[in-house]
Formats: structure tokens, C-alpha cells, sequence
């Protein structure tokens, strides 16, 4: 049976492959399509997906070539609900829509703010560190905390990267600056208006009670929202039931991947997560569905 991987990261944001990589990998990995959803940004796609199409040109009169997969277009939006961080996939975004990429680009400069203060933070508890020194170390990407970890690392600051969390950057730390964030209803209507379909990323890692987290389904479904992520790299038998009930109760599409994201996920692979995990393309042609609903 074909599989798929909807939730995959590229070093466009805090992954460690690039988009051409990805797709490189996929083809290695046997996957028929892959979502690439970087957080808040979609400027690994146009690579990706050019490359794919290129690779299908050059394969289209050689003999069993592997297959090339689909890369769907997409992105994962942080949110933040009542306090907490809840992420929004968007899948089969139309990511050249002009408003939509200048919300994007809203993002971008709250980002960018963002990370002048917590280098100027990191610089006052001695650790010599700029926002142009973390672009020119990490180019090309959308400069997240696991780049201040890595690169804390790399300069022999820390030992670890979990060190960095625990003693700078992670919540609450005394570096940590939190950045303005829509609210989940927002990221839903966004992905609507882009012409994708918003899915509620591994709603078992916010640790919610039952109830709220029914609660918080109800709210995005009522704005829009189609899909939730009920196959995931981490959850046990009993957390994909939970979340499948929950898609039932609602009416949404199931939805699926290993937010893959290279070797900053040490042990978790592109479509078979931490090994078990396996993404049908029924799933796909389930949600592809919602496109033409």
C-alpha cells in the first residue's frame, strides 16, 4: 500500500534538509507525497515542487525510474489559544495568493523584532550572539529557537541543545521572548482564504482535558476548520482512537505525518516517524476530496 507523510519540515524553517533534499529522501523512502509544511513560511516550496516536476520530465522516457512523489504545498501556522500553543497545518495552500503572502510577511517582521530582543538578552548574560550572525550561520531560514540552540552549541556555549532550552531560550527561560501569534480561528480562516485546507496538528501534544479539547475542535470547526491529525509519529494506539472518535464526532478528514525535521528530531524518519508509523494514501485521496467539495 502507498504511504504519504503530511507534515514535513525543511531547513526553510527548523528542519535540517532542504526542499530539494526532501524530495530526494521521499523518493529513497518510497512515499507517493509528502506535504511540506514549514512554520509560518513557504519559501522552500517553490523549490520543492519545481524539482520534483523537473525530475519528472527527466524521467518520463527511462525504464523504471522510482517514483517521484507529489509535494503538496503547504505550511503550519503557531497559534495560540487561551495561553497555549496549538499548531495549524494548511494543506494545498495556494501560496502565491498576493494577501495571503503579505499576512505572511506580517509574521515574518514580528519574527524578526522577536529575535533582536533575545539576542540583545542572550548578549547581556554573555553569550556573544546577533541576529545577522544566526542568518549568516543558518541562510535561508526562518530563524526559530532550535537555530539559537544550535548555534549556542556550535560556539561551545552549551552541551547540549537541550541545554539551551533549559537554561536561555526554552518558556519562562530568561532569555525567551514570546512573539505575537494569531489565534487558531485566525490561522483556519487564512488557510480558507488561501484556498487550502486547514487541518489541527497532533492535538495529543497539547496535553488538554478531554473537554477542552473537544471544546476547542468544536470552535475551529465552526470557523472552517476540515481535518486533524490523527496519525502522528508519537501516538499510542488508544491517542489515535481518541483523536479519530473526535474527527467522527465532527465530521472531519483524518489527516497524518511525522513532522519530520531531520536531525533535529534525532530518530524519527520522513513517512515512518519513530518506525510504526504509516500514513495510507487513502488519507490523501480522502482530504483531496475537501478540494472540490
Amino acid at each position: 500500500m502507498l504511504r504519504v507523510d503530511l507534515h514535513v519540515h525543511s531547513n526553510r524553517s527548523d528542519g535540517t534538509y532542504s526542499p530539494k533534499e526532501l524530495v530526494d529522501y521521499a523518493i529513497e523512502k518510497g512515499l507517493a507525497a509528502f506535504a511540506l509544511t514549514d512554520h509560518d513560511t513557504v519559501d522552500g516550496l517553490d523549490e520543492a515542487i519545481s524539482y520534483a516536476e523537473k525530475l519528472r520530465r527527466e524521467q518520463s522516457s527511462a525504464e523504471q525510474s522510482p517514483q517521484v512523489p507529489e509535494v503538496i504545498p503547504g505550511i503550519e501556522f503557531s497559534t495560540e489559544y487561551q495561553g497555549q500553543d496549538v499548531h495549524i497545518v494548511g494543506l494545498y495552500i495556494d501560496y502565491h495568493n498576493q494577501p495571503f503572502r503579505e499576512q505572511l510577511q506580517e509574521f515574518v517582521d514580528s519574527r524578526i523584532n522577536r529575535n533582536h530582543k533575545m539576542c540583545r538578552l542572550l548578549q547581556e548574560a554573555g553569550i556573544q550572539i546577533s541576529y545577522e550572525a544566526l542568518q549568516e550561520e543558518f541562510p535561508d531560514a526562518v530563524i526559530t529557537r532550535a537555530h539559537y540552540a544550535k548555534y549556542m552549541l556550535n560556539h561551545g556555549y552549551i552541551k547540549s541543545i537541550p541545554e539551551a532550552f533549559a537554561r536561555y531560550v526554552g518558556d519562562r527561560c530568561p532569555c525567551y521572548v514570546p512573539r505575537e501569534k494569531v489565534t487558531p480561528v485566525q490561522a483556519v480562516k487564512l488557510v480558507l482564504d488561501a484556498g487550502g485546507i486547514p487541518v489541527l496538528a497532533h492535538p495529543i501534544l497539547y496535553h488538554m482535558s478531554d473537554s477542552r479539547l473537544d471544546e476547542l475542535t468544536a470552535e475551529l470547526k465552526s470557523v472552517g476548520l476540515m481535518g486533524i491529525e490523527a496519525i502522528y509519529s508519537t501516538y499510542k494506539p488508544h491517542e489515535e482512537r481518541q483523536i479519530r472518535a473526535l474527527a467522527k464526532k465532527y465530521d472531519l478528514r483524518i489527516s497524518g505525518g511525522s513532522d519530520f525535521h531531520g536531525s533535529n528530531k534525532p530518530g524519527l524518519d520522513l513517512g515512518t516517524g519513530y518506525g510504526a508509523l504509516f500514513v495510507p494514501m487513502d488519507v490523501l485521496t480522502d482530504l483531496k476530496k475537501l478540494r472540490h467539495a
